[in-house]
């Protein structure tokens, strides 16, 4: 009956027909990408209009059960573990129940696994198991194992519910893991389809790779060349397409290392502690600047000095460490692990509409019997440079 019915038809009208439905096809397609999907799905939760990030800083795994912890007290040496950073780590994600959980390096330690890409797994399977959508880029402890850097975040790349990209398609660029995310408005709302928040993801690399340049690596110009565009490009569809916003959208950075900058506070004007020096590359690539000229990130967030855990502002920019996570890492006896998370708000209108951000806060949560809240406060505020302080 089907070949009867096409019968009918002569051969230019069978051709006029089937370029018609390919054309409906690609058009329908087009109606259903929304730029805000850039981020694998990532979007505001229309009940309460939150984002919410947890950073997960150092976890330094290694074998499980058989690798045993660094810097805890006397009494909790026994029986201390890679476990125990699992253990914590499934504990504030239940807490928080986070929208992104954020790894920043250094999430193995891969001079001490048997198997570099068994330990990421191990790792990373907290988020995972809670089926939770995650990133992460390298520090310089990652690849000291069985898998080289590239092959530690093609590892990554490959994982489940993972939204790491290995490094943008087409663009010749230093390191491995730099990428960005996108973070649509609410469902429904005249922003669903654009991104009210990006984040920017870098890789700042292990150790020097010029040799007469000691110390640790640093954001190199290619990838600072890709950021602006980036940044550019996000900032002028915001801006530009419908619905018009008048300032660019903010942004969040991260990355593991921790720029020159992270050297400019005194203990007077962060919130948080300073207990190790600043271990930035021995150079300046400029990085720091590319964002303030850039003029859409708000706080850039990184891990490495373990025992650090504090927020900064400078020129515009909160700069913040998030303290170190893993237990087989270093840290302080008696100085709980910890992880940072940032809640970033929508603005609402009168009529309930949800809008543009309005506001991104950040806290700490410590591994200790209650999973104290610790060093809450205002990173940003849409239209105001202040930063407000309310303890936990």
């Amino acid at each position: 009956m089907a070949r009867l019915g096409l019968r009918r038809f002569p051969p230019l009208m069978l051709l006029l027909l089937l370029l018609f439905t390919l054309v409906v096809a690609e058009v329908a397609a087009g109606k259903g990408k929304k730029r805000g999907d850039g981020g694998g799905g990532l979007r505001f939760r229309r009940e309460g209009g939150t984002f919410k990030v947890l950073q997960v800083a150092d976890m330094h795994y290694a074998d499980g059960r058989s690798t045993g912890c660094e810097d805890v007290l006397p009494e909790q040496v026994a029986g201390c573990s890679d476990l125990n950073t699992t253990a914590f780590l499934y504990r504030v994600i239940r807490a928080e129940d986070p929208d992104l959980v954020v790894f920043t390096g250094d999430n193995i330690f891969g001079a001490d696994s048997t198997d570099a890409a068994k330990s990421m797994d191990a790792a990373i399977a907290p988020a995972i198991t809670m089926n939770l959508r995650w990133a992460a880029v390298l520090g310089n402890h990652d690849q000291e194992g069985t898998l080289s850097r590239e092959g530690v975040m093609r590892h990554l790349v490959g994982m489940k519910n993972t939204l790491s990209r290995f490094n943008p398609e087409g663009v010749e660029i230093d390191g491995f893991g730099n990428y960005n995310l996108e973070v649509g408005g609410v469902e429904g709302t005249l922003l669903a389809n654009k991104s009210v928040l990006n984040l920017y993801f870098l890789d700042s690399g292990d150790r020097s790779t010029v040799w007469w340049i000691p110390g640790y690596g640093w954001i190199k110009a290619s990838q600072q060349a890709w950021f602006k565009q980036t940044s550019l490009s996000l900032q002028k569809n915001y801006r530009n397409e419908e619905p018009r916003q008048k300032e660019p959208a903010p942004a969040l950075a991260y990355f593991h290392i921790p720029l020159p900058e992270f050297s400019s506070f005194t203990a007077s004007d962060f919130t948080g502690v300073k207990q190790e020096s600043i271990s930035s590359p021995s150079i300046n690539s400029g990085f720091f600047t590319t964002m303030v000229e850039a003029g859409d990130v708000k706080a850039a967030f990184i891990g490495h000095d373990h025992i650090n855990d504090f927020c900064g502002k400078l020129t515009g920019i909160q700069l913040c460490y998030a303290g170190g996570l893993g237990y087989h890492a270093y840290g302080k006896a008696g100085w709980s692990r910890r992880a940072r998370v940032v809640s970033v708000q929508l603005e609402k209108t009168v009529s309930g509409e949800w809008q543009g951000v309005k506001s991104i806060k950040t806290w700490k949560r410590l591994d200790d019997q209650h999973l104290t809240t610790i060093d809450s406060e205002v990173l940003w505020n849409r239209g105001s440079n202040g930063k407000t302080l309310t303890h936990a």
